[in-house]
């Protein structure tokens, strides 16, 4: 059996990354996380990323380096996150409630959907490094 891969881009800027607020399901409606989605199969983990950002954000990124862990969602899903760089556009919540920027002080606060709380701190990490 195949995994089904989903990607997550952590997008920092100025000392501040990029979160989402879900819209659905219910569940996690409200809860923040690192914008992506689903690797479509036979596509490129770092292609589906960009095309996942530009369908949700409107923007166009560089995808850089793995960032942490891979998060086990089920047992057909791994969740991957990975650097990006903005290179066009201004990030508008297409598929999301809200985005705002948020610092390596107030990743502890943020209400994170689960999956994406298990990179807290590497997020910090890199934060603090940018």
């Amino acid at each position: 059996m195949t995994k089904q891969i989903v990607v997550a881009g952590a997008m920092i800027s100025r000392g501040a990354l990029l979160v989402a607020q879900r819209d659905r399901p219910a569940e996690l409606a409200g809860l923040w996380e690192l914008p992506g989605g689903k690797v479509s199969p036979g596509e490129d983990e770092t292609d589906a990323l960009a095309r996942e950002l530009r369908e949700e954000l409107g923007v166009d990124v560089t995808v850089g380096e793995r960032l942490g862990a891979e998060v086990a969602l089920s047992d057909t899903m791994t969740l991957r996150a990975y650097r990006v760089v903005l290179r066009a556009g201004s990030p508008r919540p297409h598929d999301h409630r809200a985005l705002r920027w948020v610092r390596a002080d107030d990743l502890e606060s943020v209400a994170w959907v689960p999956a994406d709380r298990a990179w807290v701190a590497d997020l910090a990490d890199a934060l603090r490094a940018d």
